[in-house]
């Protein structure tokens, strides 16, 4: 199995061990080692939560510099809905598009309008027969990995299409080809513009079983104080934009749920809330849904830690910006299946589950180790204090019997000892 790119990661200088990320992970992927904090990458989701918590900023994400888009190709934006909301009395989506292609791109696509097609075919989909119910939404990559990584019972209901980032690199590409004959796919270079981090793990990774059509993923923030220069609202912008109320709702949560027409879903945002339905759903307690949205980040895509504006304020002026947009502005071909979508904008995720730990190389090594796990835990305190370097008492039980730790670094268990050995000297 090929090794998993991250796009989270630890500055080693920059930390201070203290026990923010550890305690908030959601994956139990942190441990704090030697005074500062190790990062498991098989558990890790990418879902920004440590860079979100850490005061000492020692959690970074890794994406591509504006600088570093390459001036010899034809490049192509793709902001994501979610920077609609990032600028202050911004009526009018054209004056953004304007601003990016006065800062040098050569056209520009919103992802929004991919964002809207995906909501037709999955109107369509949640007709057809032969489903598993709830649908859960693969729009959110750290949801996709979370999924696979700890409820792999339910690979098989997340929505088999790409996001709308992909499908934006697609739709993009296709057009410039066809406004551009000469234009060759290395001559082109897509760009999204992204709110998390989770988005360039996903490029990185290939996660649609291909290439992505997406080349360089740059963040919001980096992007923002850029456009601030170029964007003059004097200036009347060309009317570029496609999209309508529903693409620019997908930056909220709730938005991709709500357009679907159909009132048995259910949306969440914030890893904590999203981990409690994932529980729910794989132990059968919500029945009745058609379709599941979930969002890593609190609020939706607006609280990704690559944003710029606070996502409540963020959530207003998206709401603005809607106001005056028609619908929709964007709908399949007539002949787009009526039921499903095209075979090309299929994704098929692995359903082969792969364990993020392993206990031993055989079941009845595992048995013994986990009952070796039991009997330490029984001896802490279940205080959960993250003082030992691990996340919880059990977590830490498991990483003395795998030998990563020695029992006598809970300092409650420490403390015991020392007041025992003072009373023997006592006597």
């Amino acid at each position: 199995m090929a090794e998993y790119k991250h796009s989270v990661s630890l500055d080693v200088e920059k930390c201070k061990g203290c026990t923010h990320c550890l305690k908030r992970c959601p994956t139990e992927a942190i441990r704090i080692r030697n005074g500062h904090a190790v990062i498991d990458s098989n558990r890790c989701i990418d879902c920004g939560e440590c860079i979100r918590q850490c005061p000492h900023q020692a959690k970074k994400a890794v994406f591509d510099k504006y600088s570093a888009i390459p001036k010899d190709k034809y490049t192509i934006a793709l902001p994501a809905p979610t920077f609609y909301g990032q600028f202050e009395h911004l009526d009018d989506i054209d004056y953004l598009l304007q601003g990016l292609l006065d800062l040098g791109f050569d056209d520009v696509f919103e992802v929004a309008c991919a964002a809207e097609l995906i909501t037709e075919y999955t109107r369509r989909y949640l007709k057809r027969e032969d489903i598993n119910l709830p649908v859960i939404s693969s729009a959110c990559p750290v949801v996709v990995r979370l999924v696979s990584l700890r409820f792999p019972t339910l690979v098989k209901n997340l929505m088999p299409i790409m996001p709308p980032m992909e499908l934006a690199g697609i739709i993009a590409r296709e057009k410039a080809k066809k406004k551009h004959p000469e234009l060759k796919d290395d001559d082109i270079c897509t760009v999204f513009i992204s709110p998390c981090p989770a988005k360039v793990s996903y490029v990185k990774n290939n996660l649609v079983g291909y290439k992505s059509n997406i080349d360089m993923v740059v963040s919001m923030s980096d992007l923002y104080f850029e456009l601030l220069n170029v964007m003059k609202k004097r200036i009347t912008p060309i009317p570029y934009s496609r999209t309508g109320m529903i693409g620019v709702g997908w930056a909220i949560s709730g938005g991709e749920s709500s357009s679907l027409m159909n009132d048995h879903y259910l949306a969440a945002d914030g890893i904590e809330n999203i981990i409690k339905v994932l529980e729910d759903i794989d132990t059968a307690q919500h029945r009745n849904l058609d379709f599941v949205e979930l969002n890593a980040c609190s609020g939706g895509c607006v609280g990704g830690v690559l944003t710029v504006e606070n996502p409540y304020l963020a959530r207003v002026r998206l709401r603005n910006v809607k106001r005056y947009l028609p619908v929709s502005q964007n709908h399949p071909p007539e002949s787009a299946p009526e039921i499903g979508m095209p075979d090309e904008y299929a994704i098929c995720f692995d359903d082969n589950y792969k364990a993020v730990s392993s206990l031993g190389p055989d079941r009845k090594q595992a048995m013994k180790l986990m009952s070796d796990i039991d009997e330490v835990f029984k001896t802490l305190p279940e205080l959960d204090c993250g003082s030992c370097g691990s996340p919880t008492c059990r977590a830490f039980a498991e990483d003395v019997v795998k030998g990563n730790v020695k029992y006598e670094e809970c300092i409650v268990v420490m403390r015991e000892k020392l007041k025992d050995a003072l009373k023997s000297e006592e006597c």
